[in-house]
């Protein structure tokens, strides 16, 4: 699917990758769904390595959802203020990220799972709020710098669950593999 260019595009993709992953999940086995994530030496991204199971993976889309529902209502209020928390950049957001899996370590699955169904529908709020020119017009908000509101809300949305969906199939092929090596 090509990255959205326009709010319906954007708000079709959002919903219609956000429906993929939870047919994805609803698929997992019941062992599946709890057994750690073990990929191997395979995977070297720092990604591979952070998330221990589905519970971090549901999260860190929890996580990512505030970033953009903060940052977005803030900005609106006349708060300067950036998308990524003082002191992460593009360049050390992975640490913020191992923050957010430390954070979130007691938290039950179930209580992920909510988390993230109520975020994404506020994040689907929020782009139902905004107009075209609002999410994909250059400029638009001087907060967005050089980049759109709307690339934001892809990376934070449809990219974000393409991301969960691969390594959720990545995990279930491991435990797939391992059940037939036991």
């Amino acid at each position: 699917m090509p990255r959205a260019t326009t709010k319906p595009e954007l708000t079709i993709s959002a919903d219609a990758q956000f429906t993929k992953l939870w047919h994805l999940i609803d698929s997992l086995t019941e062992e599946e769904r709890n057994a750690a994530f073990n990929f191997g030496e395979d995977k070297q991204e720092a990604h591979w390595k952070r998330d221990k199971n589905l519970r971090d993976v549901l999260v860190h889309l929890y996580e990512w959802h505030q970033l953009l529902l903060n940052w977005v209502s803030a900005n609106r209020n006349g708060e300067n203020k950036p998308f990524l928390p003082s002191p992460y950049n593009w360049k050390t957001y992975g640490g913020m990220n191992v923050g957010f899996t430390e954070k979130h370590r007691a938290t039950p699955y179930a209580d992920a799972k909510a988390m993230l169904l109520d975020s994404h529908q506020k994040v689907m709020a929020l782009l139902d709020s905004l107009s075209d020119d609002e999410l994909f017009q250059k400029g638009y908000f001087s907060w967005t710098g050089t980049s759109t509101l709307g690339s934001y809300c892809v990376s934070v949305t449809a990219s974000h669950y393409d991301w969960a969906m691969k390594k959720i199939k990545a995990h279930r092929a491991a435990v797939q593999k391992s059940d037939k090596n036991a």
